[in-house]
């Protein structure tokens, strides 16, 4: 997956596109761009993150330009055969981020691809946002895997790689593959003190992309 132009990141920002002003025509800049810098990667996922909520901007305002924004990346994605990516950030790190619950994502995937009537607009389901949510994993797996273009991961708590906090990725896994999921599984954790290259040992050479 490849993000559109998202404000500063790692930073204070959380998207761009329901910003009014700047951002949000940085944003709509962007897209062509993304999209022509992909075609050349093979890449064919794109990330829209949303952005915050904005003091003295009506939060109506920002979601009709979202969804302007959003129909407008998703049929430029479309037109490269692509796909358009909403993601739940969460709440405790993301506080003014309205997209903070798989079910508030889905029903921005549901709006853009009423509004493009192109079925593109996906899920990415970050299993490390959600569970600091609070949410269900399981559930959230069983009902939105179908929606999902995109699955992400890091532990909880700690943000680090799996097995140093306390999520059960085995049977999250292997949850999602009985559920329908056969994408990409990103890894976006921090490696923590040790060689970046050591963050990898918990997955087995056999299951690696890169052998």
């Amino acid at each position: 997956g490849l993000n559109f132009y998202a404000g500063q990141l790692p930073g204070p920002d959380r998207g761009a596109l329901s910003v009014p002003g700047a951002e949000s025509e940085k944003f709509r800049a962007n897209v062509p761009v993304a999209i022509e810098f992909a075609k050349s990667l093979g890449c064919t996922t794109f990330n829209a993150l949303y952005g915050n909520r904005v003091e003295g901007v009506d939060a109506a305002e920002q979601d009709a330009l979202a969804l302007e924004n959003l129909a407008y990346a998703a049929r430029a994605v479309g037109e490269a055969g692509g796909t358009l990516l909403i993601e739940a950030l969460n709440a405790p790190e993301s506080p003014k981020c309205p997209i903070v619950s798989a079910p508030k994502a889905i029903e921005i995937v549901d709006a853009v691809n009423a509004a493009t009537g192109l079925d593109n607009a996906r899920f990415l389901m970050d299993l490390y946002h959600l569970s600091m949510n609070g949410e269900d994993l399981d559930e959230v797996i069983d009902r939105y895997t179908a929606k999902t273009a995109h699955v992400q991961i890091a532990d909880n708590p700690g943000r680090g790689a799996p097995g140093t906090g306390e999520l059960d990725f085995e049977a999250l896994l292997d949850r999602l593959k009985k559920a329908g999921y056969d994408g990409w599984i990103g890894l976006e954790y921090k490696p923590g003190d040790a060689p970046s290259a050591e963050s990898f040992g918990w997955l087995p050479a056999e299951l690696r992309a890169a052998k």
